[in-house]
C-alpha cells in the first residue's frame, strides 16, 4: 500500500478580462476497491467563484464553478491524499472468458459503451487487420496483452507531435504520440476485437525511489483497461499494469469525456495556461 499526497495547480492568465465563466473540473481522485481518498479540497481563485460538485455518468466527481464578475486569471488547485492498494495481483484463469462470450449480446449489450468506437478512437483497416493478425488463436485474456506488445514493438513515445484531438488512426500514421494517444490507440486495437476497453486518467509518481516526504514534479497521466471477465489495467506508455504509484482520477470513452478542465466563457482574448502536479509519497 502506497499513501500519495497530490497538488494539481491549473492557472489560466487572460489577454483580456474575462466578463463571465462556467467551468468542470475532473480533477479529484476516485475511491474504489484499489484506492481509497482520506483527503480532497478544491480550491478556486478568484474566490467569489461558485463551487459546487456531482457525479458523472461514468462515477467520475466533476466539480462545477462559476465566475460572474470580471476576472484577468483563473487559478484551480486541487489538493487530495490517497491509499492505492493494487497488490491483488493479475486475474485469476478461472475469471477468463472465451470469444463466444465476449461477443455474445449480453457482453454487447453491458459494455456497448466501452465497445463502440469513438471520436478519439476511430481507426482503419490497416490497424484492424494487424490487431487481428495478432490476435488470431488467442483467447481474449491472451490476446489483449498480445495487442499491448504489438503496439509496444510499433510506437514511440514522443512529446509534441499530437493533440489532444489527435485520434487513434492519427497516431497510428505517425506512430508516436504521448501517454494520451498510446491509450487512445490501445483501446482501439481493443474494441477492433470486440473487447471492452476504456480509458483512465490519473497521476504517476514518476520516482519510484524517492524518499518518504520527499515532493516531486509528477505528471497526469493515462492508461487503459480492458475486461476479458474481469478489468484489467495497462498503462502503455510505461509497459506494464497500473501499480501502487498510479491514482485514478476518471473513466470514460476516450479523453473527451474525462478532460481535466473544461469551460464556456465570455471575453478573454485567448489565454496563458500553466499546470503544475507535486507528488508526495508519504508512506
Amino acid at each position: 500500500m502506497t499513501r500519495l499526497s497530490i497538488v494539481h495547480t491549473t492557472a489560466y492568465k487572460y489577454k483580456k478580462n474575462v466578463t463571465r465563466s462556467y467551468n468542470e473540473a475532473r480533477l479529484t481522485p476516485m475511491s474504489d476497491a484499489q484506492q481509497v481518498v482520506l483527503e480532497s479540497k478544491l480550491k478556486v481563485s478568484p474566490s467569489q467563484a461558485a463551487v459546487g460538485s456531482y457525479r458523472d455518468y461514468w462515477g467520475s466527481r466533476v466539480s462545477t464553478f462559476d465566475m460572474q464578475h470580471r476576472h484577468g486569471e483563473m487559478k484551480v488547485t486541487a489538493v487530495s491524499t490517497v491509499e492505492v492498494d493494487r497488490s491483488a495481483g493479475p486475474p485469476s484463469s478461472s475469471s477468463e472468458i472465451g470469444w463466444d462470450e465476449i461477443r455474445s449480446s449480453t457482453t454487447t449489450d453491458a459494455f456497448s459503451e466501452w465497445i463502440a468506437p469513438s471520436q478519439l478512437t476511430a481507426i482503419g483497416k490497416e490497424i484492424r487487420k494487424a490487431v487481428a493478425r495478432v490476435a488470431e488463436g488467442l483467447e481474449p485474456a491472451e490476446a489483449a496483452p498480445a495487442v499491448m506488445e504489438w503496439m509496444r514493438a510499433n510506437m514511440e513515445y514522443v512529446k509534441g507531435v499530437t493533440g489532444v484531438s489527435t485520434n487513434a488512426e492519427q497516431v497510428w500514421q505517425q506512430r508516436k504520440g504521448v501517454c494520451q494517444d498510446l491509450a487512445h490507440l490501445g483501446i482501439a486495437a481493443l474494441r477492433s476485437l470486440g473487447i471492452p476497453a476504456r480509458y483512465v486518467s490519473g497521476y504517476i509518481h514518476p520516482v519510484p525511489d524517492a524518499a518518504i516526504g520527499e515532493a516531486v514534479a509528477g505528471q497526469s497521466h493515462a492508461w487503459l483497461e480492458w475486461w476479458t471477465g474481469q478489468w484489467c489495467s495497462w498503462d502503455p506508455t510505461n509497459h506494464k499494469p497500473a501499480g501502487n504509484l498510479h491514482v485514478t482520477v476518471a473513466r470514460g470513452r476516450d479523453y473527451r469525456d474525462v478532460a481535466p478542465v473544461r469551460g464556456i466563457l465570455s471575453g478573454g482574448g485567448g489565454s496563458v495556461l500553466s499546470v503544475e502536479v507535486q507528488i508526495t509519497r508519504l508512506t
